[in-house]
């Protein structure tokens, strides 16, 4: 009888060290947290929900703690030939791929030109250049980090997170600084998330109460022809300058083109609501869910962080900058507002809908979100050829 019972108790043992209580750790608790923090923003604050979500509950996932020997995680993937390995790895591990080997951004890339109108950007060519201005913050942190004692590739891939743009920075870093891929990854859309808290006071700083009112010219009406060709001969230009660009710029400009040329319009409504949707899922929960307190907690992640917010206010004072400094060289009649100077980041269209609501303001009769959007646009180009130039030279 006592020999059933301490065999019992053994079992309960050996059962309760595999339970989560017993590997629960600190690191586990501050993550579960976070990742609770993230869904409460999206819920109460509606802040990038489509985003914030999926990555909030894919930090939970990714720390409710497990015995060692059970493969769950996005880590426990096969070392060697998956097809010849027999049974290994976690099904998270495999969802995961489309991160580690940079294929979710792409998909990402091909759903956000299928749903985006240049027209903006064409009729006004000029606010390429705030787009252009506004990568300042990558280079900025680039720098920094550099100074703080990042290898180069690590610095690279800490710089994109001035871009604003999820998808670029996890591309990028997947190829330089994979380590540091997970805190970058969620300090990208995190300071995407939160463009209407961070960059509105930049922006009253740098501008007169003057500049804020300043009207703008209504944008001309651009032709099908024009839309027609813009993807291909922005697909020309932009990768025969960085071929290093084509994943992200390419699927960029083949999305746009579906959506322009009239004639595939399933295949455009597939790559902006089904194809994209599903890839934002798997991204944001497996990204989410590559925060393991052991491998996130580190004085590197907190350092990232930092950057990561420095490199976004460059990028956003970068821009509104560059436009007060082109206004000197304009006519009165001819200046464009300053306030749209923070959509030079890619944060499509939560960066344009700030400048709105900030020009409102100061006077509710003019509209700035249209004018916005130009360079908001060109800022995702723009993002995409920066990451391109970084992957040149430090892959």
């Amino acid at each position: 009888m006592s020999g059933s019972f301490n065999f019992l108790i053994e079992q309960l043992q050996t059962f309760y060290e595999y339970t989560s209580f017993y590997n629960f750790t600190l690191g586990h608790g501050i993550m579960i947290l976070i990742g609770l923090f993230f869904i409460y923003l999206a819920i109460t604050k509606e802040y990038e929900p489509l985003l914030l979500i999926p990555i909030g509950f894919g930090i939970i996932l990714g720390n409710i703690p497990y015995h060692p020997s059970i493969q769950i995680g996005v880590y426990d993937y096969c070392k060697g030939d998956i097809f010849s390995s027999g049974s290994c790895g976690s099904v998270l591990s495999y969802l995961y791929i489309g991160v580690r080997q940079g294929i979710y951004p792409p998909l990402i890339f091909l759903g956000i030109g299928a749903m985006t109108d240049f027209s903006t950007l064409l009729s006004n060519p000029r606010l390429i250049l705030i787009g252009a201005a506004a990568q300042l913050g990558i280079f900025g942190a680039f720098t920094i980090a550099l100074l703080l004692g990042f290898a180069p590739n690590e610095a690279g891939a800490i710089g994109i997170i001035g871009g604003a743009d999820g998808p670029t920075a996890i591309f990028l870093s997947s190829k330089l600084a994979p380590e540091f891929m997970g805190a970058i990854a969620i300090s990208a859309y995190s300071y995407m998330a939160l463009v209407p808290v961070i960059q509105p006071p930049i922006m009253r700083l740098l501008t007169t109460k003057k500049e804020r009112v300043i009207r703008m010219k209504p944008p001309r009406a651009v032709t099908k022809t024009e839309k027609i060709l813009f993807p291909i001969v922005g697909l020309l230009l932009t990768c025969f300058i960085v071929p290093s660009g084509l994943p992200l710029l390419g699927m960029l400009f083949f999305g746009n083109l579906l959506k322009e040329s009239g004639v595939t319009r399933r295949l455009a409504n597939t790559a902006s609501g089904p194809l994209i949707d599903i890839v934002t899922i798997l991204i944001g929960l497996t990204v989410g869910a590559s925060t393991q307190a052991d491998v996130f907690l580190k004085k590197e992640s907190v350092l990232i962080f930092a950057l990561g917010a420095a490199s976004f206010i460059i990028a956003t004072a970068g821009g509104v900058l560059f436009v007060k400094f082109f206004n000197l060289f304009l006519s009165e009649d001819n200046k464009i507002n300053p306030l749209i100077g923070n959509a030079g980041v890619s944060a499509v269209p939560d960066s344009a809908r700030v400048s709105e609501m900030i020009g409102l303001h100061y006077d509710r009769t003019n509209h700035l979100l249209m004018h916005a959007m130009g360079p908001n646009v060109a800022g995702v180009i723009g993002s995409a050829v920066a990451a391109g130039v970084l992957l040149s030279f430090l892959y």
